[in-house]
């Protein structure tokens, strides 16, 4: 509805008048406008009206025509049909027709003259109902199509502009006919009649609602205005993460903010502390009141803030109860590696709850690279075929048929960095409507060389889980603390751009912005079931464990056979008649065999197999002295297998040292204590709750809690809680830390989008988009199709 606005009249009266007449003649104009526009609605009605009676008017002229030249041709002969005249030559077609509907009544009037013997009596009484009832059902079809026209057009209304027939506007034209009634009726002056309305009870009531709606909230009355300790505290608060990438640490950070914080004039800020003493603060307590102080000063002035220059502010908000979580990995079965078999897991124990819908996004190879990548020269023809394996291979793990979505993005495999690599974005092959809750695994693997839509800005929560030690690998290599330099701050770059939080298996990681410690993995059931059953054999007093030693895993210097063989060499007087099984098959196989062999080492080398190999089960001890690992995969199956583990003392190891059944050693002398120790004793059977602590539910349970998943799917955030109390940290407050995280986004993107800059730092050449055997294997439109403008 549209609120008309009379225009004033700054006429001058004329001298000696009052100013009477001038607002008479202001109100006459306006209700006269008024009256005009209903004039003009009955004038529009009454011309529909009089169009449908002038068409009834135009059919019974032709019908008389008609019957006229039919009665001229029967006075000529009875026997020949009707001559046609010059004005039914002439006649249009649509008039032709009309009479062609008559032909039956004419035929029937034709038999009765030409059976008729002397006087001609003509009963005209059938044509005249046949005319009467043409006309009428053109009438009515005329005021059908007027009625779907007039309905069809107030629904499009209504859904343009919204339904206006609610309680106030049915109030307002309802007085409005009252305001009619009493014109009419009244010899009140318009001055008058216009003061009535001014002073009536509708008015009074709508000048009382808007009144309440702009009325300025009582709390925020008194607000003291943001000082200069304040800012500065908020502005190095803010600020800490970058002040971190330029070698200013985070503990300094906060002692300059609590600083700050605890002058004299800041007072208002420890009205939360016991005593009011200042050397208690809290880091917690201090930035969470100083969030609360900003917000209410915002809300005092009535600042709202939709976003910055950086930031994406219009994100998905999907309808329904089901959310939806997206896994994002950089390997995929049937290469046996912890990225490839971890997420794997994951998705199918988050799907299982059926709180959320799970999409678990893998990498595919084209056939020169799986032929280097997988083993046993296993390659697949076609993404489905490669789903069909990776499902079978997990259903015959996990007991139960996982209901969850296995999707792929091209990748390609670089054979100096022994690792996978995402070729174009990896981000476009999950589809915006299910872009709700994305899991990166090895987020600073995927974001190395990504160049596409930042993740935060197409998803609502976005969850790093660090897998690797890429640093500690990087060191091993030539000129490795110069890259190791590099990589620490393109790591850091990366995370803190893409992602909201981080989770690090160990603390043996990179300490990463926005990150916390937490092992989110579990170990295959099929391993508590070998556990579950060398416990019960044990138990009935069957011998479970007739070998001794062994280490698996991929064989190269990084994953601890460097240590290995220092320490056997080392100590090999003491290991006299000790003999160690390895298996394993990788790219320095050929060279650590040669390193054993040359230094006479009691090790047997064989191929490498499943953990699960019914082969493995007999051996009694698993020796692990890797410390380049975030969390074994392997040290954690022989645990819930039942065996000991020995094992460095190490943060990748924190997690298993609960286990009464890990050893661990802290010197080569420690080392061979712990070994004689695992040889002359036996294991003990886990419990219940070790065993729950090592399962996937228990993993999954960890994860839902430190990404702060479950909390999003229950729609029950701390923000959430904060606001119910009636003060939170308002999300009007301009946040300084995400328009340095949009920027650092921006300026990735930008060195990315340039090949020349790519291959300066390592990366595939032509890996800025897939490339034709990509499109032809995942049945994809060319990049210069979907993506026709490339800039930098």
């Amino acid at each position: 509805m549209i609120n008309f606005r009379p225009p004033e009249t700054r006429t001058r009266p004329p001298a000696g008048t009052s100013s009477g007449p001038s607002t008479a003649v202001t109100a006459e104009k306006a209700l006269s406008f008024i009256s005009k526009g209903w004039q003009e609605v009955r004038s529009s009605a009454d011309a529909d009206l009089q169009l449908i009676k002038n068409r009834a008017n135009k059919f019974k002229n032709i019908a008389d025509r008609e019957l006229e030249n039919f009665l001229n041709s029967a006075s000529i002969s009875p026997f020949t049909g009707p001559v046609i005249t010059a004005s039914a030559a002439n006649t249009p077609p649509a008039e032709i027709d009309f009479v062609k509907k008559l032909r039956p009544k004419l035929s029937e009037f034709r038999r009765a003259y030409s059976s008729s013997q002397g006087k001609l009596k003509i009963d005209l009484s059938a044509i005249k109902n046949a005319i009467v009832a043409e006309v009428e059902e053109e009438e009515e079809r005329e005021r059908e199509r007027w009625r779907k026209w007039r309905n069809e057009r107030i629904k499009e209304e209504r859904g343009q502009f919204g339904e206006f027939d609610w309680e106030p506007i049915r109030a307002f034209k309802t007085r409005l006919k009252e305001l009619e009634v009493e014109i009419k009726g009244t010899s009140s002056s318009p001055a008058e009649i216009f003061e009535g309305i001014k002073n009536s009870e509708f008015v009074g009531k709508v000048k009382s609602s808007l009144k309440s709606i702009c009325k300025e909230p009582e709390e925020t009355k008194g607000v003291p205005p943001l000082d200069v300790p304040e800012l500065l505290a908020y502005l190095v608060r803010q600020s800490s993460p970058f002040l971190d990438q330029i070698g200013i640490r985070k503990d300094v950070s906060e002692k300059i903010v609590e600083s700050l914080c605890s002058k004299g004039q800041n007072k208002f800020l420890l009205h939360s502390l016991p005593g009011g003493g200042s050397s208690l603060i809290d880091g917690d307590i201090m930035s969470d009141e100083l969030d609360l102080r900003i917000a209410s000063v915002l809300q005092s002035t009535g600042h709202c803030y939709d976003g910055g220059f950086w930031e994406d502010s219009t994100k998905q908000h999907l309808p329904g109860d089901k959310r939806h979580v997206a896994i994002v990995t950089t390997a995929s079965l049937p290469w046996m590696t912890g990225t490839a078999v971890n997420p794997l897991f994951r998705a199918a124990y988050l799907a299982k709850s059926e709180k959320q819908n799970v999409t678990l996004l893998v990498p595919w190879l084209c056939k020169s690279d799986q032929e280097l990548v997988y083993p046993n020269q296993l390659t697949f023809s076609s993404p489905e075929a490669q789903e069909l394996y990776i499902r079978t291979w997990l259903e015959e793990r996990i007991g139960f048929k996982a209901d969850f979505k296995i999707s792929f993005y091209p990748g390609k495999f670089s054979k100096a960095r022994r690792s996978i690599l995402p070729a174009g974005d990896t981000s476009h092959f999950i589809p915006s409507r299910d872009a709700d809750i994305a899991i990166l695994e090895e987020p600073e693997h995927l974001n190395w060389y990504h160049h596409g839509k930042r993740w935060t800005d197409k998803f609502n929560h976005v969850v790093g889980i660090v897998h690797t030690n890429y640093l500690e690998y990087i060191k091993r290599e030539k000129n490795g603390a110069l890259q190791a330099f590099f990589v620490k701050h393109i790591n850091n770059w990366v995370t803190r751009a893409y992602c909201d939080k981080v989770l690090r298996l160990s603390a043996a990681t990179q300490d990463l912005p926005r990150s916390l410690v937490c092992n989110v993995h579990g170990v295959n059931p099929k391993f508590l079931k070998i556990g579950e059953k060398a416990a019960a054999d044990k138990q009935s007093g069957q011998k479970v464990f007739s070998k001794g030693a062994y280490f698996l895993g991929k064989m190269v210097w990084a994953k601890g056979y460097r240590e290995l063989i220092d320490l056997l060499s080392k100590h090999k007087t003491e290991f006299d008649g000790f003999n160690l099984d390895v298996f394993g098959n990788g790219e320095d196989a050929h060279e650590v065999q040669s390193t054993a062999k040359r230094l006479n080492l009691n090790v047997n080398f064989m191929k490498g197999r499943d953990h699960a190999d019914d082969s493995l089960h007999g051996y009694k001890v698993f020796i692990n002295p890797s410390i380049s690992d975030v969390l074994c995969t392997a040290t954690a199956e022989a645990l819930a297998m039942g065996k000991f583990v020995v094992c460095a003392d190490h943060p990748s190891n924190e997690f298993f040292q609960a286990f009464p059944n890990c050893l661990t050693y802290k010197t080569p002398e420690d080392f061979v204590a712990k070994v004689e120790e695992a040889m002359s004793s036996e294991p003990r059977p886990l419990t219940r709750e070790e065993q729950y602590k090592l399962s996937w539910e228990a993993a999954t349970q960890r994860f839902m809690e430190y990404s702060d998943i479950d909390k999003i799917l229950s729609n029950e955030t701390t923000l959430d809680r904060r606001r119910r109390k009636g003060m939170g940290k308002s999300v009007s407050m301009p946040n300084l830390e995400g328009m340095v995280d949009g920027g650092l986004a921006f300026a990735h993107n930008w060195l990315t989008g340039n090949e020349f800059l790519r291959l300066c730092t390592g990366a595939i050449p032509r890996s800025r988009d897939y490339d034709k055997e990509h499109c032809n294997d995942l049945h994809l439109l060319p990049p210069q199709v979907q993506n026709p403008i490339y800039g930098w």
